[in-house]
């Protein structure tokens, strides 16, 4: 009977201590909320919690190089809270570190009757789930004088508004991050380099000229990005020519043989023959793709590449690293410009639209893993996963007919969807694995497979040279970046 007793008094304590804690877990906000933030205090570049000549000259520094800087660095310059970085981010600042204190310099403004942010203004909370945006440039830069891109300045002098202001914003902005690049990069740049470079720059001139505002950002980036991750030093002549015999493909797709040949007036074999004098010429591959062998099984990774160690590269990818990468690709302003370009069902047969999206995605994840491609390649092949993922709890009905319905994350178009993006990742990875020489190999033996079980239509031959074009892009990247650069 004392046992039961004793039995009694400890359940109800125990009853009791879980409504307890039960109750103080439900009822206190900070467990309801469980939101982790950091407190940045604005132009307080050196992180003493002080507003002093230190930080005037740090922030002096960031106005010459404003890309070399962190993100954070960067951010804690736009004390107007407008995206920007400009002339009256600088004014305030420069007036704040006279005195170091906000309310004395928000009282000498108030009496003269200006404007002058309220103290608490020079602090921001940023959650973990933030992504942090580098603000765009929009003060006259020095950079701009000597830039290669010489209409810079009419670029920033324009008169828009709306849409328009924020594309020439942002086109100065990335104009002024590739002159200083290539200012660094200038004096080692090998002849075949400044010679690609002149070729886009010129590219870049036609289309201001043309005011074609949207294409002429993302064909800078392209330049920043080269200017940045790119060297062709130490890069295998097979990789160095990649880039050409992509481009005889883009040349195949629009020539006169490829519209007879979809016309039905052109048996395949003729255009495989001239992808075949392409490959000889450009990669110095002997190749009979009539006959190709196909792989044993395209459908098993282990086939291309060591699968265990693939496999260990894949798993590195942490929580926190798909984090980082998802928040950059739902954020970040030029990664949204880039991936924002797509075009109706087979309208971007050269895949125009999606090379840069893949470069700043490898960069980015690149930058995540310290710079350990293969982990970056991992990285990705396993974010490829995420959009499957929310698609699966989205109703069809409810989801868009106008684009990509996997592009939540990854570049492509409506036919592509995540497709281009694998293709992309994968050959290039195999390139790190094996060679770039038995990635390309493996590629086309796969391509045509596809193009033989696809009952060898011309869809099905336009999809081989696409996702050839693909795999060449993702080889050529994944192999030239140099991780030294993103560190510089």
């Amino acid at each position: 009977m004392k046992s039961r007793t004793i039995a009694k008094v400890v359940g109800a304590f125990l009853v009791f201590l879980a409504a307890f804690i039960s109750a103080g877990y439900f009822t206190l906000p900070v467990n309801r909320i469980n939101m982790r933030t950091r407190l940045v205090m604005l132009g307080d570049f050196n992180g003493d919690n002080k507003w002093d000549q230190q930080d005037a000259a740090l922030l002096a520094s960031l106005v010459a190089d404003p890309f070399s800087a962190p993100e954070d660095a960067a951010f804690k310059a736009d004390v107007n809270h407008n995206g920007l970085l400009d002339d009256e981010d600088i004014f305030f600042l420069t007036e704040l570190y006279k005195t170091g204190d906000p309310y004395k310099a928000r009282d000498e403004f108030t009496a003269a009757g200006k404007p002058f942010p309220y103290p608490r203004e020079f602090f921001r909370y940023i959650p973990q789930t933030e992504y942090v945006q580098r603000p765009v440039i929009a003060l006259k830069h020095k950079a701009e004088d000597a830039s290669p891109l010489k209409f810079l300045k009419e670029v920033r002098l324009e008169a828009a508004a709306g849409y328009q202001s924020e594309l020439l914003h942002e086109i100065y902005s990335e104009g002024i991050r590739f002159s200083l690049a290539y200012a660094k990069r200038a004096p080692g740049l090998l002849a075949k380099e400044k010679e690609y470079g002149d070729g886009k720059m010129d590219r870049c001139a036609a289309l201001w000229k043309a005011g074609r505002d949207y294409e002429l950002l993302l064909e800078i980036m392209g330049l920043t990005e080269d200017a940045e991750t790119l060297t062709v030093k130490g890069q295998p002549s097979f990789v160095a020519q990649s880039l050409y015999f992509r481009d005889h493909l883009r040349e195949l797709l629009e020539s006169k043989l490829y519209k007879d040949y979809t016309a039905g007036k052109v048996p395949p074999a003729e255009v495989f023959k001239v992808m075949e004098k392409h490959l000889r010429e450009d990669m110095h591959m002997q190749m009979d793709l009539v006959t190709l062998a196909p792989p044993r099984d395209f459908l098993e990774l282990k086939n291309y590449v060591d699968r265990a160690r693939w496999q260990y590269y894949k798993t590195t990818a942490s929580r926190k690293d798909f984090r980082k990468l998802l928040l950059f690709a739902q954020y970040d302003r030029r990664y949204l410009r880039a991936v924002a370009r797509t075009t109706p069902k087979m309208e971007d047969a050269p895949l125009e639209n999606h090379n840069l999206p893949m470069v700043l995605l490898f960069r980015e994840a690149l930058t995540i893993k310290r710079g350990n491609k293969l982990a970056a390649v991992g990285l990705i092949d396993e974010a490829v996963r995420i959009p499957f993922g929310w698609l699966k709890s989205i109703p069809a009905k409810k989801l868009p007919p106008s684009v990509a319905l996997e592009n939540f994350l990854l570049p492509g178009n409506k036919e592509d969807g995540s497709d281009k993006s694998r293709h992309w990742n994968v050959f290039g990875g195999i390139s790190l694995y094996k060679s770039p020489e038995e990635s390309l190999r493996l590629a086309l033996a796969r391509e045509i497979k596809d193009f033989r079980d696809e009952g060898k239509t011309p869809q099905a031959m336009n999809e081989f040279i696409r996702d050839t074009m693909a795999n060449l892009n993702g080889i050529y990247y994944v192999v030239s970046i140099n991780p030294d650069l993103l560190r510089k």
